[in-house]
């Protein structure tokens, strides 16, 4: 599924991802997953909400820099192999992955958040091998 996600550029300073996360908090919105890459200057909060335009907004609203991107979410059997698989797959298929992250919620499921070069590609991908990636009858992986 193609999902919008936030990325927010932070100064290393303390409070700022507090900041983030109290005035999304303030206006309702629930994180569902996120992800921070650094340099020694700033880092890149990468957040998947309920509501990602409000997010920016608001967030555009308090003076942070901030975009929305879109990314895939796939659901992963939480087992040893499960994403190996998933990406054996796409290098074969010639996707490239600018980056990734993931959560569970369960001892049966992942969730991996993917950030591909091209996202119809590997969207296509995914359609095409739905078969191969059953997780449990009735539910496939992507």
């Amino acid at each position: 599924m193609i999902v919008k996600q936030v990325s927010v550029f932070l100064e290393n300073k303390t409070g700022r991802l507090n900041e983030v996360t109290q005035l999304l908090g303030d206006a309702g919105l629930n994180l569902s997953a996120f992800t921070i890459a650094d340099t020694s200057d700033f880092g890149i909060l990468r957040l998947i909400v309920s509501d990602p335009d409000k997010a920016k907004e608001i967030l555009k609203k308090n003076k942070f820099s901030v975009q929305t991107t879109e990314v895939i979410l796939v659901k992963s059997p939480n087992r040893p192999g499960g994403l190996a698989k998933m990406l054996n797959l796409l290098q074969k298929e010639d996707v490239f992955i600018e980056y990734m992250y993931a959560f569970s919620n369960s001892e049966d499921t992942a969730v991996i958040v993917l950030r591909p070069t091209d996202l119809q590609k590997c969207m296509d991908v995914f359609q095409n091998h739905r078969g191969d990636f059953l997780v449990q009858e009735g539910q496939y992986l992507f």
